[in-house]
């Protein structure tokens, strides 16, 4: 089965369209992902109205982007959350760490 792919266009300097799936088949590239982080002033949004399907994979990457960030300082904000995402969060009790 082929990767599947997501994809990160940069709409402002803080506001990054996230597009795609946010699965385990999509989020093999370590460096890519982590270049989405990287170069963040103090916050960075992520609109995920692009974002096809999401499962648990993609939700530890946000939590995990989460992370990096607030040990630098820093915020992550999503917008435009899909429906599935919400329901991941709500089943893992994480919804807080995104308010």
């Amino acid at each position: 089965m082929a990767a599947s792919k997501v994809q990160f266009r940069e709409l402002e300097s803080d506001l990054i369209q996230v597009s795609g799936e946010l699965t385990r088949n999509s989020l093999v590239d370590e460096r890519l992902l982590n270049q989405q982080i990287e170069n963040v002033q103090s916050v960075r949004y992520f609109d995920l109205s692009e974002v096809s399907r999401v499962d648990t994979a993609g939700l530890a990457w946000l939590i995990h982007s989460l992370g990096k960030l607030q040990q630098q300082g820093k915020r992550l904000e999503l917008k435009n959350i899909p429906d599935q995402l919400h329901n991941l969060m709500a089943l893992g009790q994480v919804s807080n760490l995104f308010e």
